[in-house]
């Protein structure tokens, strides 16, 4: 497993992260404790959790994720890994979020209590990578990144992010970190996959030249890069399964997000790209993505030790510029379908 280094920091992780939001909902923490072990067997060292993890989100549920992964780092030197966690504000997220704050709130009360009860559910003294989980519209980037160097500076946190956060506010968020001395966002968590490419339109512009690395989730797509879904399948227990069932009606608006006609048919033509190329079509889109020069560490997540095989050999493979123009031609049908 070869190592990048994130952003302008002293971290030099993993090339792949291991994600956990399922872990204590869709993986019980004995099955998580198995993924996390066979993912060190094979050299990820970098963690990504949130306060608000498992999904599908339950408000009895906010933190148990955390929990798992304490649990497990408490077996294990903690130098030996890097751990990155996330902050809604107040600890729950979307569930506890004052009214007309939307799903965060990023004050300095909500950011130093949160991050108070993230290092006591990771078992530890400090984390590596804390990050916003959103932006929060309400609130000014001066206070959230005021409160972000306070518990930086009193040794809580190493270095700091962001996440699904837009080229505006990123590049708002690091004029304010240079003009008033602050810690500046080393990183940028946000979806990022064949299937949903945005982040090129202006966001891989910034982070080149400001030397901030994106930390792509979803490389697969939520599973549909797996080819679960295709010919109308919707296996028991997989995500948008369990989204398309959600009674408050916020889960089956995901789930037609990412399956639809249009991303069904993609897949299929990606598919025939990674059989002809000889690989899984997992494992092709995760070598996707860490192809790119301004991509730190590609995080993938599981619910079964066997589902790490293939996306881990994405960070096998180099893409020839052949495999790179098919998949360009995809994608370009995506955003500018013919007809």
């Amino acid at each position: 497993m070869k190592s990048r280094r994130l952003g302008r920091t002293g971290l030099v992780v993993s090339e792949i992260c291991m994600g956990t939001m399922t872990f204590g909902s869709m993986a019980d923490e004995k099955t998580s404790h198995a993924i996390l072990d066979r993912a060190a067997e094979l050299g990820i060292d970098f963690l990504d959790v949130a306060e608000i993890y498992p999904v599908p989100p339950r408000p009895d549920w906010a933190g148990r994720s955390e929990e798992i992964v304490g649990s497990w780092l408490k077996q294990k030197p903690r130098a030996d890994f890097f751990v990155a966690t996330k902050v809604a504000g107040p600890s729950g997220g979307w569930f506890r979020a004052p009214v007309g704050r939307g799903q965060t709130s990023l004050d300095r009360h909500h950011i130093e209590r949160a991050v108070e009860r993230s290092l006591k559910r990771l078992d530890t003294d400090y984390i590596d990578l804390y990050q916003t989980h959103w932006p929060d519209p309400e609130l000014p980037y001066e206070e959230v990144l005021e409160a972000l160097d306070r518990i930086v500076r009193a040794g809580k946190v190493r270095y700091v992010g962001c996440s699904n956060e837009s080229a505006y506010g990123l590049t708002k968020s690091l004029w304010v970190s240079d003009s008033q001395a602050l810690v500046r966002y080393e990183t940028i968590q946000n979806n990022f996959s064949l299937l949903n490419r945005r982040f090129e339109d202006e966001l891989a512009r910034v982070c080149r030249s400001e030397r901030v690395s994106l930390l792509p989730y979803s490389p697969i797509a939520g599973g549909v890069l797996t080819g679960k879904y295709q010919g109308g399948a919707w296996p028991d227990g997989a995500r948008f399964t369990n989204y398309r069932n959600d009674p408050s009606g916020r889960g089956r608006i995901m789930s037609q997000r990412f399956i639809n006609e249009k991303t069904l048919s993609s897949a299929d033509r990606l598919g025939k790209i990674a059989a002809d190329a000889g690989m899984s079509l997992t494992t092709l889109a995760v070598a996707w993505s860490l192809a790119h020069d301004f991509v730190g560490s590609t995080i993938i997540g599981a619910t079964a030790v066997d589902q790490l095989e293939d996306a881990l050999a994405g960070a096998e493979v180099k893409l020839t510029q052949e495999i790179q123009d098919a998949c360009n031609r995809v994608s370009r049908d995506i955003m500018y379908p013919m007809g």
